[in-house]
């Protein structure tokens, strides 16, 4: 449904079938038509292929996809096919090159998701916005029996999705769709403010009683708003959690490697604060702010390797701005930068490696690489994909 969406919003069908050739697969054929569905006009992707066999090794689906010569699009294609394959092994035990794909080991999967790559990258296709994936109830029948909607493959690829419920029976969100959009990145959510220039309606073989049964794609071209405004719309609010702990009889050195040892445990941030003590007594205060759910680990962590006998924990609410990286050279030597909305910062470590290789102050080398940042801090405005579910309750 996706792949058809997107012919019908304008993916021209000859580089579809181009980077599908690229990867050596014979005996296929796409055909992309327009159907009539609940008095709405859609197109419908039917990919036939003479070799039916449905139960590959995934590991030759993914070396198939590697051969496309666009890398943008072999990437994507790899990407989504490498998490399937991660995502099965673990479920069955196996080395995801080496696991059986089953249903999803057809060569009409490796054109879909090559195809759906390659339509992105011939509509310049930039950001992905998707609204919540609707959710179906009872079963589905699969090669291992009768499994809850959605199957545990498809569960494992929407981790971080948002999904919503729905009363429809049966799988509304295939496992290509979900590795699809894990692996070109969808943000979930609102999509921002665009100057829309094509809508693609793609219609799936199953007939629903009470709508039509369509994945809904609109492309535009990203409003150069004002700061304020892309602000507010990019803003990231998010409950956290702040672990907390007085210590007073912990040395420098080892409050020094708990706090690296949180940060590699997964805190989002941890830092030390001086504080007097009951009786007088110089001490310190070691924080960590995480994800909820990487609470319990962290807290641990901070009781076995402190000694501590108490660390309180607090929900905070944190609003983080929008932030981008890229890489500039300074003397001929990699410097990365972050980018926030107001202003650039080159990365600390990258600079110290420039100093001490050229010989050159410290501060004139983050000088040169923060004139850089100012000077670039303006991007170009690029093609966003808004793809909504709401009407979707099947994907292919």
């Amino acid at each position: 449904m996706l792949l058809a969406a997107l012919v019908d919003a304008g993916a021209p069908l000859d580089a579809i079938r181009a980077a599908v050739a690229d990867t050596g697969l014979t005996g296929w054929d796409l055909a992309v038509d327009p159907v009539l569905t609940h008095g709405l006009t859609g197109r419908r992707a039917v990919v036939s292929v003479s070799d039916d066999a449905t139960s590959r090794k995934a590991g030759e689906l993914i070396a198939m996809a590697g051969r496309v010569r666009d890398r943008a699009v072999a990437d994507t294609a790899v990407a989504a096919l490498r998490a399937i394959a991660e995502v099965e092994g673990r479920l069955h035990g196996e080395e995801p090159d080496q696991v059986h794909l089953h249903e999803l080991g057809g060569h009409d999967t490796l054109v879909d998701i090559v195809g759906v790559a390659a339509a992105l990258r011939a509509l310049d296709v930039r950001a992905v916005h998707c609204e919540a994936l609707p959710i179906g109830a009872g079963s589905v029948r699969t090669a291992h029996g009768v499994l809850p909607c959605p199957a545990p493959a498809t569960s494992a690829l929407l981790r971080g999705a948002r999904v919503v419920g729905t009363t429809l029976s049966g799988e509304t969100v295939t496992p290509t769709a979900a590795a699809l959009l894990l692996a070109i990145g969808a943000d979930y959510g609102l999509a921002p403010e665009m100057r829309l220039t094509a809508t693609g309606y793609g219609v799936g073989t199953r007939t629903l009683p009470d709508r039509p049964n369509v994945a809904v794609v609109r492309l535009g071209d990203r409003v150069a708003a004002d700061r304020e405004a892309v602000e507010r719309e990019t803003v990231d609010v998010r409950d956290l959690v702040v672990l907390e702990t007085n210590l007073d009889d912990v040395t420098g050195e080892v409050l020094g490697y708990v706090v690296a040892l949180l940060l590699d445990s997964g805190a989002l941030d941890s830092w030390i604060t001086p504080a007097t003590m009951k009786k007088g007594r110089p001490g310190h205060v070691l924080h960590a702010l995480v994800e909820p759910e990487a609470a319990d680990g962290i807290e641990r962590r901070m009781l076995v390797e402190t000694g501590t006998l108490g660390v309180r924990r607090a929900t905070v609410r944190r609003t983080a701005l929008p932030r981008t990286a890229d890489t500039v050279h300074v003397r001929g030597m990699p410097v990365r930068r972050k980018h926030g909305p107001h202003h650039g910062k080159p990365e600390y470590d990258d600079a110290v490696t420039v100093a001490r290789r050229t010989g050159l102050p410290l501060r004139a080398v983050l000088a040169e690489a923060a004139e850089k940042t100012a000077a670039d801090s303006t991007s170009a405005d690029s093609t966003s994909a808004d793809s909504t579910a709401a009407d979707s309750p099947e994907e292919h």
